[in-house]
């Protein structure tokens, strides 16, 4: 039996990050290299300050934050080569996945996938997972006005797939995600992650529905 949280819903928007792929854990790695190959450590709230912004934006704020005399695009051509691999051999789908994107095929719901993530990045995860049969749109934070928590990136996801905002689900794992979910008039459902159990209250009090796994949602 469908879940309820799916009752009405004729889009299912995805950020990627903790919520469609387990690799909240990679970034933190590839923050202490990076940062380490400048002498520099990394701030305890380094992922609190940049939570939800987009891959643009993050570059701009390591740049200032840490003095960076390298320009922006070196920035994130260094990002996005430390995390390749990481996603092609490391990083896998969140469980029950599979199962769900295919029950949503089978039963006419389009899927999109909303990510401050970096274009590169979310293509090679699509293409190592097999993904791009089932999403028909991929946005990231840099091909709209803010990141999250603002709701631009769901807004236009949920316009490129041609479906009213009260009428999609999203899938979010942090809190800013989460906000950006519900700013933009969509039903919520956080996700459980290990990067971000301390925020598993707020994350519960703000969504709609809250999940640990995919598992027996149709």
């Amino acid at each position: 039996m469908r879940h309820e949280m799916l009752e009405g819903i004729e889009a299912v928007i995805f950020d990627l990050d903790g919520s469609l792929v387990d690799s909240m854990w990679m970034w933190r790695k590839i923050d202490i290299e990076y940062l380490g190959r400048f002498g520099l450590c990394v701030p305890d709230d380094l992922q609190e300050r940049i939570e939800g912004m987009s891959f643009h934006e993050t570059a701009v704020y390591f740049k200032r934050e840490f003095s960076l005399e390298d320009p922006l695009d070196k920035i994130k051509d260094d990002w996005n080569q430390m995390a390749w691999d990481k996603y092609e051999r490391e990083v896998p789908l969140k469980p029950g996945i599979p199962e769900f994107l295919d029950n949503c095929k089978k039963n006419g719901i389009r899927l999109g996938i909303a990510t401050s993530n970096s274009r590169e990045l979310v293509e090679n995860v699509a293409g190592t997972h097999g993904l791009k049969n089932y999403f028909s749109c991929i946005m990231t934070g840099c091909d709209v006005g803010r990141g999250k928590p603002a709701p631009d990136i769901y807004l236009a996801v949920a316009k490129e797939l041609g479906t009213a905002p009260e009428k999609c689900l999203v899938f979010e794992d942090i809190v800013p995600g989460i906000q950006a979910g519900k700013s933009a008039g969509m039903r919520v459902c956080a996700v459980e992650d290990k990067y971000s159990v301390p925020q598993r209250q707020a994350k519960k009090e703000l969504a709609d529905y809250y999940v640990e796994d995919f598992y027996g949602l149709f």
